[in-house]
């Protein structure tokens, strides 16, 4: 497994990479305890045949799913009992045992490939594809399109089939204080706490804050903002994340107290260089994802909640359109503001935020985000004075929101990835 990772670190990103480990575990901590094969336990190193039906076995008791053989693979059918991450599973023991077979670990063929896949497909080709030429984008209308037939065709023994990405819509408001409380309750740093409070009010995904350097606060004109990179935007920085005044504060004390203890350069926040990283370890180096996840999953138990980190980007957006339709005047405003939120939460590159320039007024943004910022400040300061109804959560309601805004988020949730 640890060879797996390092390999994998180099090839996917780390969190995607962890994700693969967790989903990985859980597979062979059952292997261990209740895999069957011809009356013996199954081991990751046995026979592709033996693997296979240890997965087959798997997927059925364990994941909900039911089968349907082919004649050279396997069908994957999700249930209402199946969790929402099956392809997450096959895409992870998949990638472990190609993994195995290139580092010769691994003696049989990878159980998870159909091996007749490449005579199955032989010299097919898409009539959409010309050869000896680049595929022009969708947007051109100058390609003939994709061709199903083609498309089907997948080198993996496991086919998932009939499935459609849904988000689970996060939309109790009072998740952020479930979290805050039990961060506090197991004596969070005050370092996580920025980080987690920011995730909550930014809507941004966690590598794009743990990235953040003093630059990037100097970068932007009004105080309560900070620049960022977006995904694929290599690095550069193409928008911006809104925070609160009380969070500002709480950065600025991070900053000047408990960075300052650990960093090597001791300098204040108004005194850092431009370069200068704001979340380090206590080493003193730079905070990666692995290092704040173990502290996420310990402030997640305590809370008794399972939630991955990249929820609280879908609660932010859900509280964002509540907010919305709580402080609009009428349809074309919530159109508007609608219009607004996206271009906060996706840009790609300059150049895409200059085409859709005339849809975003930043100034009516930070409108929008600063009411929600203060039904936060409310909500929490009701939550732990116990003054709202509040059960245990063991999972997150669902919002209440019209049904077309739901519908509307689904698609939302889809690009914002």
């Amino acid at each position: 497994m640890t060879k797996f990772y390092y390999y994998q670190q180099k090839r996917i990103s780390e969190g995607t990479a962890l994700s693969y480990l967790k989903a990985l575990e859980r597979f062979f901590s059952w292997l261990s305890i209740s895999s069957n094969y011809q009356g013996v336990r199954v081991k990751w190193s046995d026979n592709h045949l033996a693997v296979r039906a240890a997965i087959e076995d798997y997927l059925i008791y364990k994941l909900g799913c039911k089968l349907r053989s082919k004649e050279d693979f396997q069908l994957v059918i999700m249930t209402r009992k199946s969790p929402q991450t099956i392809n997450h599973f096959l895409a992870a023991i998949k990638s472990f045992y190609k993994t195995a077979l290139h580092l010769k670990l691994y003696t049989f063929q990878n159980p998870l490939i159909d091996a007749e896949y490449n005579i199955k497909i032989g010299n097919k080709t898409s009539l959409s594809m010309r050869e000896n030429k680049p595929r022009l984008p969708k947007i051109a209308g100058t390609e003939i399109p994709s061709s199903p037939s083609y498309r089907k065709y997948s080198d993996s023994y496991f086919k998932l089939v009939a499935t459609e990405w849904k988000p689970s819509i996060i939309a109790d408001q009072d998740l952020p204080y479930i979290i805050y409380r039990a961060g506090s309750q197991i004596g969070w740093s005050l370092r996580d706490e920025v980080i987690i409070r920011m995730l909550f009010e930014t809507g941004a995904r966690v590598s794009e804050i743990l990235e953040l350097t003093l630059g990037d606060y100097r970068q932007r004109i009004n105080q309560y903002e900070i620049a960022t990179h977006n995904k694929g935007s290599e690095k550069k920085r193409t928008k911006f994340l809104r925070f609160s005044q009380d969070l500002l504060k709480l950065l600025i004390r991070y900053v000047n107290g408990e960075r300052k203890t650990h960093a090597y350069n001791k300098q204040t926040f108004t005194k850092l260089s431009d370069n200068e990283l704001i979340f380090l370890t206590r080493n003193g180096d730079p905070y990666n994802y692995r290092t704040f996840y173990y502290h996420w999953i310990k402030i997640t138990e305590q809370a008794k909640i399972k939630m991955n980190i990249h929820k609280t980007r879908h609660w932010f957006v859900t509280s964002m359109i509540r907010s919305i339709y709580e402080t609009a005047s009428d349809s074309s405003q919530i159109e508007m503001k609608k219009k607004e939120l996206i271009n906060y939460i996706k840009w790609k590159d300059p150049e895409t935020i200059k085409v859709y320039e005339h849809y975003f007024d930043e100034a009516a943004f930070r409108e929008t985000h600063e009411i929600m910022a203060k039904q936060m400040q409310k909500y929490e300061q009701e939550y732990l004075s116990g003054s709202l109804n509040h059960g245990v959560h063991n999972k997150v309601a669902n919002t209440s929101l019209p049904t077309e805004e739901i519908e509307w988020i689904n698609e939302f949730y889809k690009g914002m990835e």
